[in-house]
C-alpha cells in the first residue's frame, strides 16, 4: 500500500493547488446530487462516466466505501469567460493531463484504486453509451458527483478552496485507495 508520505513526496512535481487526505468514512453520499445530474447535466444518460451508467446510489456508495483512504486535490484554470461552457470544458484538459500523470506515476502500480474527477469523460468524441461497452474503461474516470459525493462538503471539512476567483475554474480529483 502506498503511504500518505509517499504521495506527498511525489505530488510536489505537479501543479496542484490544494490537497487533503482523509478516511472514506467521512464521505457523504446524497441522492439530491443525482437529482441535480438528471435535471441539469447534459451528459446524464449519455456517458459511461455518468448516471445511470455508473450504477445505483447503493452501488456507488458500496464501490466508494470499500476503500479505506481518500486523497482529494484541486487544480485551477484561468478562462476569459466563466459562463462560456465550451471554454470552461476545454480548460479541463489540463486538469485531466495532471490526473493522468498522477495516476501513471504514483497510483498505477496499485491495483485497488478508484479515480473520480470533474465532469463527464471526454476521451471519445461520441460516447458509446448505451449501445456498446466503454472503449477505454481503463482511462475513463467517473465523475465525482456521479457517485453522489458532496465535493463542497469535503472542501469545507478540509479547508480546501472551492471558489478561486471570478474567471477561475477549480477542478477536483478524488482518489480512493486501500
Amino acid at each position: 500500500m502506498i503511504t500518505k508520505e509517499e504521495i506527498e513526496k511525489k505530488i510536489t512535481k505537479y501543479p496542484i493547488l490544494e490537497y487533503a487526505f482523509f478516511d472514506t468514512s467521512e464521505l457523504s453520499f446524497d441522492a439530491n446530487v443525482r437529482t441535480i445530474c438528471g435535471n441539469k447535466c447534459p451528459q446524464y444518460g449519455k456517458s459511461w462516466s455518468c448516471p445511470p451508467a455508473v450504477g445505483t446510489l447503493d452501488e456507488c456508495k458500496a464501490r466508494c466505501t470499500k476503500y479505506k483512504n481518500a486523497f482529494i486535490f484541486s487544480t485551477i484554470s484561468e478562462v476569459n469567460d466563466i459562463y462560456n461552457m465550451d471554454e470552461m470544458l476545454s480548460a479541463r484538459d489540463e486538469h485531466i493531463q495532471i490526473v493522468n500523470k498522477i495516476n501513471n506515476n504514483i497510483f498505477n502500480k496499485y491495483e485497488d484504486v478508484l479515480i473520480l474527477t470533474a465532469e463527464s469523460c471526454s476521451i471519445c468524441q461520441n460516447c458509446s453509451y448505451p449501445s456498446e461497452l466503454c472503449k477505454y474503461p481503463e482511462k475513463m474516470y467517473p465523475c465525482i458527483e456521479s457517485q453522489t459525493i458532496l465535493v463542497t462538503e469535503i472542501c469545507e471539512n478540509h479547508k480546501i478552496s472551492f471558489f478561486n476567483g471570478s474567471n477561475t475554474v477549480t477542478w477536483f480529483c478524488l482518489i480512493l485507495y486501500s
